[in-house]
């Protein structure tokens, strides 16, 4: 049924003046109520009528005189603050939602700051002056200022020697190179493949499964520092074996002729319980190693065999009056280039390439990373030497620490180290004379 406009606009005016008149003052939204009492279409048509100026004189007219106001401004304003409080209802909710995820986003970053602080096995800084306390009066300063600068702000020792000799031309951080002793890591592979090699058990051919059906040999696992191809070659020799090998090669004794506090290292008395010979062989577990002991052993590989007693001048007139000793000679020359290839690996495809820099001299090495538990810190070592022309150089570094520590970040201090004495010219300058042509094979000193 369809109502006339006028009449339904009266309708609205006398529904108006009713509700006024009742007192119907609890309803906050009387618009409702009369949409209620309506059908659908006249909805439609009465809701212009009530945004009309003449609706609300009517209803001032009509109603009485102290509640037209009140009436008038509920219908114009509650709908509005009803649907301002429902906006901001709904916002306070998500606002609080963001608020208390950030708080435990907050308090998750604190807790697990807090965490890893608490459970970090490592306790020494990974920069620091490694300058402090160093005696110079008898090193070489070309070599020991390479040595400074390529070191830089790391915590750590760097050794260089004259593997011809034993003259140790300088030490970086005298006082950790002498007398601390650390877990080797990796550098541990480098005697272990010389036992291996001595005693047959491998040869340049040999390959051995590392993962599924990959295989590696020497030279590939040297260069690629594989622990699961020297934990089988160590297993197999066992733990005897190793450590009769290790003492032959000068570990767990001192390096060096006249150092005072120097730490001799240690070689374990039983095989270590984390892992028995096959971890003693792939990171040294058990095994105790200075950067000074890790120094000769690669100088006698430079020279051919040879292990000194490595000295290290105080003054001028300790290097004026120089003289090599011989600890022993090391039966290496018919494996030698064999090892030899693996470390070249190292520096040319493997963990240590960042020590590579553009040269004609051969550089050999072999880079190490772990954590020494004890100790509480984490470990980079480098182990290397270098060949040009008549020249020897050895280079060992050693850094300890925390974050950036690491083996091939050894490796390049010991690049950089190489790269500047090469631009100053020191390879090329005569070979300095080293009176070990006086000493015959037995190491008596011929005068």
């Amino acid at each position: 049924m369809a109502y006339p406009q006028h009449a339904l606009r009266y309708f609205f005016v006398f529904l108006l003046a009713v509700t006024a008149q009742a007192g119907w003052q609890h309803t906050s939204r009387p618009a409702t109520v009369i949409g209620a009492l309506l059908p659908a279409a006249a909805q439609k048509a009465a809701a212009p009528a009530a945004k009309k100026p003449v609706a609300a004189k009517t209803v001032a007219k009509t109603a009485p005189a102290k509640r037209a106001p009140a009436k008038t401004q509920a219908v114009k304003s509650k709908p509005v603050a009803a649907k301002k409080s429902a906006t901001t209802a709904a916002k306070k909710p998500a606002a609080a939602s963001k608020n208390a995820a950030a708080s435990r986003a907050a308090v998750s970053r604190s807790r697990s700051r807090r965490t890893q602080a608490r459970y970090s096995p490592w306790a020494v800084p990974t920069f620091a002056d490694s300058t402090a306390g160093d005696a110079v009066d008898g090193d070489d300063l070309v070599v020991r200022r390479a040595a400074v600068e390529a070191l830089g702000r790391y915590n750590g020792a760097v050794v260089v020697t004259d593997p011809s000799s034993g003259r140790v031309l300088t030490i970086v951080n005298q006082k950790v190179a002498v007398e601390k002793a650390y877990i080797p890591c990796s550098t541990v592979k480098i005697p272990v493949a010389m036992a291996a090699l001595s005693e047959g058990s491998i040869d340049a051919s040999t390959t051995i499964r590392v993962l599924g059906r990959t295989r590696m040999d020497l030279t590939e696992a040297m260069a690629k520092s594989n622990n699961i191809y020297f934990e089988r070659i160590g297993a197999e020799l066992g733990f005897e074996k190793l450590a009769a090998y290790h003492r032959l090669w000068g570990l767990g004794e001192k390096a060096t002729l006249n150092l005072e506090n120097e730490n001799p290292g240690l070689i374990p008395e039983a095989p270590p319980q984390n892992g028995g010979a096959a971890r003693m062989s792939s990171f040294g577990e058990g095994i105790q190693l200075t950067a000074l002991q890790l120094s000769a052993l690669v100088s006698a590989l430079a020279n051919g065999g040879t292990l000194h007693y490595l000295q290290y001048p105080q003054n001028q007139e300790d290097v004026a009056g120089f003289v090599p000793r011989i600890k022993r000679y090391l039966d290496v020359e018919p494996f030698l280039d064999d090892l030899k290839r693996g470390m070249n690996g190292a520096v040319s495809f493997g963990t240590a390439r960042r020590a590579a820099f553009e040269t004609e001299a051969s550089m050999y090495g072999k880079t190490g990373t772990c954590t020494d538990y004890p100790q509480k810190t984490h470990m980079g070592w480098f182990g290397s030497y270098i060949k040009k022309g008549d020249t020897m150089l050895s280079v060992v570094v050693m850094l300890t620490g925390a974050g950036g520590v690491s083996g091939p970040v050894a490796s390049g201090i010991a690049g950089s180290l190489y790269s500047k004495l090469d631009t100053a010219g020191y390879f090329e300058s005569p070979q300095r004379f080293s009176p070990v042509a006086m000493i015959d094979r037995s190491g008596t000193y011929l005068p």
